[in-house]
């Protein structure tokens, strides 16, 4: 175990970011390089072998935390990022994107700061980069089949390695123009490189994974087709189907949804555009939505210029503290400050948009709310709290309903959906369709980076034995398991 009094001799300790004026100016990762690696040997020693690591129920990966907390209080990193890949393809993904539900469940979090978990991990996996710790893992032999993987998410990347491992031959489509799906052009920069993107599809493609940008199922390819070119299908499509909000001016030129502001960012980025079509850059920006993409949209807004950015949440505002109803190790609504959030702007909580306005040639300039309560459990205007705010471009961010059906990829094959409009599948994540499966927000609906990784590994379970008759591969989580919430 890691030191048995690093609990009491060590207070919380997190990475530390670089200065707002700074860190605004580019789209460099907000986190100091380096600042992790002084301290995170105590921070590990802060895990207290507490019997019973509530922190593998908050992850669906099931994470050998304690083991690698260990290991990295020890500085023996080649043996953690072992123990870490066991269960986890992409850490260095849920290192710098996950919101940690492994943190809410840690048995030192009842009554202290819990320990940095995710800190440790991103710890690990950047020092086995760096030491050269992490190879491809081609397989010894080839079984003679082949897998189609749509969509090239974390979850469709998690499937793809965990079957080209097996010794499958996987092909996977995107219909983007570069591989990652939300990874790529969902996440800004700041929050995570893609540089750590791209080295794993090259450990993927040394492996022997095949990747097809640039083509999208049920469009330019129909998808009964392509299941009778392979063995066996993955859908890890995503669920990219933006919410709206239905409401008088929504047609106005400066509207969109986050998923079209956010990628032609990344795209600057990628060197496609020298100034992306969609910017904040001078203009009052609202964000529509309290949620971590949101806060990705008033990041970017901060770096591309904008004059102010208000972000707004219907919801009202969480505390700082656990609720009654929320009791460790749930996952808590707590109030979060991302550093999007500590670069300024203006966050309104228990507001409702109402209808925008326009100019005369059709872009919006304002945008008219009403304070909202929760009267008998329904949502209730407040009368003479209306107000409007100056809005030259506003952004959608309030979650997504569902996988994408204009594209004919559902239709084209006859997948049955389930209640919510996800993708129906078994106990092995199989649709109805025998021989396609599903993984991902496609099939469980929005949620975490840590559950579509847990899917895809899952499902790649469910694939092989589908192959082959019988599977070695792990699968952390069922089809209905759902994350501990109150």
């Amino acid at each position: 175990m890691a030191d048995p009094k690093g609990f009491l001799n060590h207070g919380r300790e997190v990475a530390k970011t670089r200065p707002v004026g700074e860190r605004v100016r580019d789209w460099n990762e907000v986190y100091v390089p380096g600042s992790l690696l002084p301290i995170i040997s105590k921070q590990a020693s802060r895990c207290m072998d507490c019997g019973i690591p509530f922190c593998h129920n908050g992850c669906p990966l099931g994470n050998l935390i304690p083991e690698w907390n260990d290991y990295a209080y020890r500085e023996d990193w080649s043996a953690a990022q072992e123990r870490l890949h066991a269960t986890n393809n992409f850490p260095e993904f849920t290192g710098r994107l996950c919101p940690a539900p492994c943190e809410s469940a840690c048995v030192l979090g009842i009554n202290q700061p819990a320990v940095t978990i995710k800190n440790v991990e991103v710890s690990i996996i950047d020092q086995a980069w760096d030491r050269g710790d992490v190879a491809p893992q081609a397989p010894e032999r080839l079984s003679g089949k082949t897998v189609a993987v749509i969509g090239s998410g974390p979850a469709g990347l998690a499937a793809a390695q965990q079957l080209t491992r097996a010794g499958h031959t996987v092909a996977v489509y995107e219909r983007a123009d570069r591989i990652g799906g939300l990874l790529r052009y969902g996440i800004p920069e700041f929050k995570m490189e893609k540089r750590h993107i791209n080295r794993r599809i090259e450990q993927m493609r040394a492996e022997g994974t095949k990747f097809r940008t640039g083509v999208e199922i049920g469009r330019d390819i129909d998808a009964m087709k392509l299941r009778k070119r392979y063995d066996a299908v993955v859908i890890a499509a995503g669920a990219t189907i933006s919410r709206d909000l239905p409401v008088p001016g929504r047609d106005l030129n400066g509207i969109h949804f986050a998923m079209e502001y956010l990628p032609l960012a990344n795209k600057v980025q990628e060197g496609d555009f020298v100034a992306p079509p969609i910017t904040a850059e001078g203009k009052h920006v609202v964000v529509i939505g309290g949620g971590d993409t949101g806060a990705d949209c008033v990041g970017t807004a901060h770096r591309q210029g904008a004059a102010s950015v208000t972000q707004l949440e219907i919801m009202p505002k969480p505390g700082e503290d656990r609720a009654p109803h929320q009791p460790w190790p749930t996952f808590p609504m707590l109030y979060k400050v991302t550093s999007a959030h500590e670069e300024g702007g203006e966050r309104v909580y228990s507001v409702s948009t109402t209808h925008f306005e326009g100019d005369e040639d059709g872009n919006v300039q304002f945008l008219h709310l009403v304070e909202v309560e929760f009267i008998d459990g329904k949502l209730t205007q407040k009368p003479g709290t209306e107000r409007k705010l100056p809005a030259q471009l506003v952004t959608l961010a309030m979650g997504f309903t569902g996988t994408d059906r204009e594209n004919g990829l559902v239709d084209q094959f006859a997948l049955e959906l389930d209640e919510r409009g996800n993708v129906a599948r078994d106990a092995d994540f199989q649709t109805n369709v025998p021989g396609v499966f599903v993984a991902g927000d496609a099939g469980r609906g929005q949620s975490l980076i840590v559950w579509a990784i847990a899917e895809g590994r899952s499902a790649a379970r469910g694939v092989d034995r589908f192959l082959t008759g019988a599977s070695d591969l792990p699968a952390p989580i069922r089809p209905t398991d759902r994350a501990l919430m109150a």
